[in-house]
Parts: C-alpha cells; sequence; structure tokens
C-alpha cells in the first residue's frame, strides 16, 4: 500500500482546531480501509510563520508541498499580518498560482433537520481559480489593479480561452458523473469580450459531452434562482469571482458557510481548503463548525483515488462524507447550524459514529 504524505498547514484564527478535527476523522477513517497509509506533515503558514520571522508562506514551505501527494490548507487571516506582507499574493492564493491549481470544486448540500436549510438540494460549483478580476493573481508580474490617478482606481479582468476551456471541460466530466446536467453562470450580455469568450468555450467544450443537458445563466438571474430554488441546479460552472459569492451563497443556504467544502485541483497536485475564513473572533472558544474543512479532505481522498487508482481511498472519502452528514442528522450539530456542539464535541461524535459504521 502506498504511503501518502499530506502536508497539514493550519494557519490563522479556528485554523489550528479545525485543522486538528480533520485530521483525526480523516486518519480514522483511512484506517479502517487503507491502514498505516497517511503520513501527516506539518507546515507553517500565517502567523505560525510570521512568528518564526518568514514570511506568510515561506519557501520552505512551498518546496516541501511539492514532496507531498496532498495539502489540507486551514483559513488565514492576511488582513491582519504586518504591512510589508498584505500587498503580496495571500497564502491561498500563492500556492494556487505557484502549483496552477486552476479548478475550485465547491459542493453545497443541504443538512435535512437544519432549520436553516429551507430546500433539500445537493450541487455542485466549479469555479475558474487563476484568472478573472482577481486582481491578485491573474497577472505573471505585478498585478491587475492600479491607480493612474489618486481618485481613479483601474482594474483588469484577464480570460483566456485555455482557461475558460479547462475549467469547463473539469465541469463537464465532473457532471459526467453526477447527473448529467449543467448550468453555466456568466454575464455576457454585458461584457461581451471577456464574459463573451468564456461562454462560447464553454459551449464548444459541450460539443464533447452530449449526454450533458447545458443551460447559461446571467449570474443575477443565477444568484436569485438560487435563492428561490436551489434544487434547480445540479452543476455550476462559472468564473473566478462569480463562483467565489455563489458558493458562500449556496452554502449559507444550505446552512452554515461552516459547511462550505472546497478542493483545488490541477493536472499533479491538489488542496484541500474550506471556503469560509479564519472567524478570528471564534478563535480558542472551541465553537466553529470543522465539516466544511473535513468534507474538503474527503474530496482530497476521492481525488487521490482518481490519480492513483486507489480504491481503498475512495472507500475512505464516501464514508467520511456520509457519515459526517448522518452525525450531522442524529448526534447533533455546531452552533452555526442551531445546534449546541462544541468543535470538539462534534469530533468526537464523528469519530464515534465512524467506529461504530466500522464494526
Amino acid at each position: 500500500m502506498k504511503k501518502y504524505r499530506i502536508a497539514l498547514m493550519p494557519g490563522d484564527g479556528i485554523g489550528p482546531e479545525i485543522c486538528e478535527s480533520t485530521k483525526q476523522v480523516t486518519e480514522e477513517v483511512v484506517h479502517h480501509f487503507a491502514p498505516e497509509s497517511l503520513e501527516w506533515v506539518h507546515l507553517p503558514i500565517g502567523w505560525e510563520a510570521i512568528q518564526q520571522k518568514k514570511p506568510p508562506l515561506p519557501q520552505e514551505t512551498l518546496d516541501e508541498l511539492e514532496a507531498c501527494d496532498g495539502w489540507v490548507l486551514g483559513p488565514h487571516d492576511s488582513a491582519s499580518y504586518p504591512e510589508q506582507y498584505r500587498q503580496s499574493l495571500n497564502p491561498s492564493g500563492a500556492i494556487r498560482k505557484h502549483f496552477d491549481l486552476y479548478a475550485n470544486i465547491r459542493p453545497a448540500r443541504s443538512v435535512s433537520s437544519n432549520p436553516y436549510s429551507k430546500k433539500a438540494f445537493d450541487l455542485v460549483i466549479v469555479r475558474e481559480n487563476t484568472e478573472g478580476f482577481y486582481a491578485d493573481r491573474n497577472m505573471h508580474l505585478g498585478t491587475g489593479e492600479f491607480m493612474p490617478h489618486p481618485d481613479t482606481a483601474l482594474a483588469v479582468g484577464v480570460f483566456t480561452r485555455k482557461a475558460c476551456e479547462r475549467i469547463a471541460r473539469s465541469a463537464f466530466e465532473l457532471a459526467m458523473n453526477r447527473n448529467k446536467k449543467i448550468s453555466i453562470i456568466h454575464k455576457a450580455n454585458v461584457l461581451r469580450l471577456t464574459y463573451g469568450l468564456f461562454l462560447e468555450s464553454c459551449r464548444k467544450v459541450s460539443a464533447d459531452f452530449p449526454e450533458v443537458a447545458v443551460n447559461d445563466f446571467h449570474i443575477d438571474a443565477a444568484a436569485a434562482l438560487l435563492v428561490r430554488n436551489p434544487d434547480e441546479f445540479d452543476v455550476i460552472v462559472t468564473t473566478n469571482m462569480f463562483g467565489d459569492i455563489l458558493s458562500d451563497l449556496a452554502s449559507e443556504l444550505a446552512g452554515s458557510l461552516g459547511m462550505g467544502a472546497a478542493l483545488n485541483a490541477g493536472t499533479r497536485k491538489a488542496m484541500a481548503q474550506a471556503a469560509h475564513g479564519s472567524a478570528p473572533s471564534l478563535s480558542g472558544k472551541n465553537v466553529a463548525n470543522p465539516c466544511g474543512l473535513m468534507l474538503s479532505a474527503g474530496m482530497l481522498l476521492q481525488w487521490l483515488s482518481r490519480r492513483d487508482q486507489n480504491h481503498a481511498l475512495l472507500q475512505a472519502s464516501v464514508a467520511l462524507q456520509k457519515t459526517i452528514y448522518q452525525t450531522l442528522e442524529t448526534r447533533g450539530q455546531t452552533q452555526d447550524l442551531g445546534g449546541t456542539l462544541g468543535t470538539q464535541e462534534l469530533t468526537d461524535a464523528i469519530l464515534l459514529q465512524l467506529r461504530e459504521d466500522q464494526q
């Protein structure tokens, strides 16, 4: 059995707490299906690195990531970093750019027992992860945002056919393994060249997937429909900024942003990273919802299982997702979902459910 080296980067705020919870449940489920197959590698980022007199993303961390099979990244609080680091690309963005993690896969699934989730749905947002209007990562050198005059600020959006087509292909391949239905979200009626290229590229790729039903929506109409009828969507493919916004909205509709899972994937590497931030006001209080990062780790196991044709990791991924939702339905939920459990109490409940299911 292959030994998988998994980098664990706890990050800031609630990051260390939810990373520890994620490590515990991932270790438990993988041990059942593939004993002794995980090796965890702790790597500093954010304030942990700064306190060691290093930048938020040290070069040695980047070097060690190359030697690992997959990565789990906790949230970072880059707005609180010393001034000399605030103008730099944040750790997450820098890792995505350095390793060309072009696909950001963000599922959202409602929790039926949750009072905040009004409709049952299960969808996935596939977000282009490297360009668009994200000015801190869409240029080779410098940024896509600048001020030619003290009272004038400009932002440049970057849309390339290569990036549009490869994210579209990722989304259509995912749709083929789900319900063969995909929605293209854009704003080509106003931004006719940039979003027009995105829409054209998606339609071109769709010709290779005739079994997949395709529709498209303007972003404003899509957001309204997502609130009213989230079950109308299955796979959504969209651009960087729109995907970021829609995925947070979908997570809240599912019950809480704390449920927001995400995988950043390229052709060689992948990184589990919850969709939410570092929530510094909740740090150390044992109230953070760890499920988003746990579900992200499950997605990483699934990605590794496909890369290496490792059925044991696929089984572990399926079991982890099933157990998390089963626990939320039957054993309790964290405060953000309307429950009373703390971070460690929910973690312990998931571990107990895993052990009972494995007997």
